[in-house]
């Protein structure tokens, strides 16, 4: 399948193998109704519930989000995966996230509260050890979510200067340098208490982040400075309407590539909410079903929203309304334990 220009894209679906998901699987994409068809699977690691793109998009990076932890490489033939080289070490437990910066893939490890750096040689492929394992300390007053660290994400800012990590455990956000492989912290800052910061997207300018928060499910508005590495926390916005009837765990969050919108996705509650962006403020214009249960990741692409519904088992779509931004429901590929989708 193609899109508008006739090039062909795919879409990669991360999964649970523990829970019965199918390791990575392929996926056409129809860049005119965003639908996925499923084309082929890999399960040469376990629990590869994220993954990340290589710039020239030749190869594909996964976690292994299990107590080892480690990060595998897959090469992209055509319409399936095949595996390139060994699973590396992250030297952390339950690697969440990954993201590519400076040479390196990152991982963001749960379990553990730190960020390892793995060197990528030229052709793609994964350096046999990790260059350096950043540690994080501190704690926070949520009990027991917040005992010590927890970093959930790691990625590069829009400058491409700067590593930025969101720690749930310690309610901050990190900024990091790269340097010959050793990750060189820059700057801790510190949001509400209690309020568990999960992942962090930045709004297409480069000059404003939004941090959504795991365990109040709220979204805080930041200006970021990448000639200095600085986040300022300005204003916070509630991701739901009124109080939650019961568990609500915001997970994904998405700015669209014309700023104008942002999506978050929560679980429990199962819902998308939208957001205007207006300046340095946010405002709320709505809130979906969210196409399953449990929606653990977010993602735009081609004008469509992807939501991966881990315990329903699917990757559900979404057309996008370009006057409101609010998604449609569209249709669904069932992906046991889906956890995440990328594309190229």
């Amino acid at each position: 399948m193609a899109d508008g220009g006739g090039r062909r894209r795919w879409a990669f679906i991360g999964s649970f193998t523990a829970a019965g998901g199918p390791g990575i699987v392929t996926a056409a994409v129809d860049g005119g109704s965003g639908a996925l068809t499923a084309l082929s699977s890999v399960d040469a690691v376990p629990d590869p519930s994220y993954l990340a793109l290589a710039p020239d998009g030749r190869t594909l990076y996964a976690v292994s989000e299990t107590a080892e932890g480690a990060v595998a490489a897959f090469r992209v033939v055509g319409d399936r995966l095949e595996k390139a080289g060994a699973p590396v070490p992250v030297g952390g437990d339950s690697p969440t996230h990954l993201s590519v910066f400076a040479g390196h893939v990152l991982t963001a490890n749960y379990g553990s509260g730190s960020v390892t750096a793995v060197p990528v040689r030229p052709d793609g492929t994964l350096a046999g050890a990790a260059s350096d394992v950043l540690k994080h300390k501190g704690s926070g007053p949520h009990t027991p979510r917040q005992q010590g660290p927890h970093a959930h994400q790691v990625q590069p800012d829009p400058s491409g200067r700067w590593a930025v990590s969101v720690d749930l455990g310690t309610d901050s956000v990190r900024v990091c340098a790269l340097t010959d492989g050793r990750l060189e912290p820059h700057r801790e800052i510190a949001l509400r208490p209690g309020s568990g910061p999960r992942h962090l997207a930045f709004h297409p300018d480069g000059t404003r982040a939004y941090v959504l928060a795991e365990l109040t499910p709220t979204v805080t508005v930041c200006h970021w400075d990448a000639d200095t590495g600085s986040l300022e926390p300005l204003t916070v916005h509630p991701v739901l309407p009124g109080t939650p009837t019961g568990d609500a765990y915001p997970s994904g969050i998405v700015a669209s590539p014309d700023g104008r919108f942002l999506w978050t996705a929560t679980r429990g509650e199962d819902v998308l909410s939208t957001f205007a962006v207006d300046g340095d403020d946010l405002e709320p214009t709505g809130t979906v079903p969210c196409g399953g249960h449990w929606p653990r990741a977010l993602t735009e692409s081609g004008g469509f929203l992807y939501a991966a519904n881990e315990r329903s088992g699917a990757v559900a779509w979404f057309a996008i309304d370009p006057d409101t931004g609010l998604p449609h429901h569209e249709g669904a590929l069932a992906v046991p334990a889906a956890s995440c989708v990328v594309f190229c």
